[in-house]
């Protein structure tokens, strides 16, 4: 088994919402200066900044997840993961057919900027990120495990865009949940009690360098979402902590 520190929501400068110095390399080196071993890469919407992360990353200590954050039709966040770049294309293929057709005004929302693995501009995704796909909830965690992915659901008790404040329950089906860097695995149990023992990760919606947390633990044999999911329900001796 390893032990892969992680930090599985982090935006580049293809999410509007994120500060200008998250492109790869600073991200990559700020992640590694953490002691930060795994990365998820987690735009709005969006995944053309994914493989030049992955780029970046190669030869170093840090492993980087394919993912998405997509906004369902109600409003919530929602992390999508995969293992491979051609599971991802395969999703954003199904977002794209279904995100409005929106223009990004950059005055109000901010830059969409794609780049290269040294964070060299490339282009402007001119489509607005930050909408709803026209994607439910419950359709959209089936869409993404029949693509061999893992669906969390994203900061679920902020009220922006968070699935208790949003629904005030817990939907069946999700194998974990994402709490926000502002409570307490014990104090979301305490406020949400119908959400029982679901595996718990917080991550920190990472959107400026000095956002990583880097709390959440996996011990795993393979960087795999099938042995991701083991870890959730502790079998195989594979295994997830929050450790503060």
């Amino acid at each position: 088994m390893r032990t892969f520190r992680a930090e599985l929501h982090v935006h580049t400068v293809l999410s509007p919402c994120a500060g200008v110095e998250m492109i790869p390399p600073l991200i990559v080196e700020q992640a590694i200066s953490q002691g930060i071993t795994l990365l998820a890469i987690t735009d709005h919407n969006a995944s053309a900044n994914v493989e030049a992360v992955m780029q970046a990353a190669r030869g170093t200590s840090l492993s980087v997840l394919p993912g998405m954050e997509m906004q369902t039709h109600e409003e919530v966040h929602l992390l999508c993961l995969f293992d491979t770049l051609d599971q991802l294309a395969a999703w954003q293929k199904t977002v794209d057919d279904r995100l409005p057709v929106i223009p990004n005004r950059t005055h109000l929302f901010g830059e969409q900027f794609v780049v290269d693995a040294t964070g060299e501009f490339i282009r402007r995704e001119e489509r607005l990120l930050l909408n709803s796909v026209k994607i439910e909830l419950g359709d959209a965690v089936k869409r993404v495990s029949s693509l061999g992915g893992l669906a969390i659901p994203a900061h679920v008790d902020r009220k922006a865009n968070g699935l208790m404040e949003l629904l005030g329950l817990l939907p069946p089906g999700f194998e974990a949940l994402e709490i926000s860097r502002h409570i307490t695995p014990l104090a979301v149990r305490e406020k949400y009690p119908f959400i029982g023992d679901i595996p718990l990760l917080q991550n920190g919606d990472v959107h400026y360098l000095d956002g990583f947390l880097g709390v959440t633990e996996f011990e795993l044999e393979s960087l795999t979402i099938a042995d991701i999911r083991k870890a959730l329900n502790g079998q195989d001796g594979r295994a997830v902590r929050i450790c503060y």
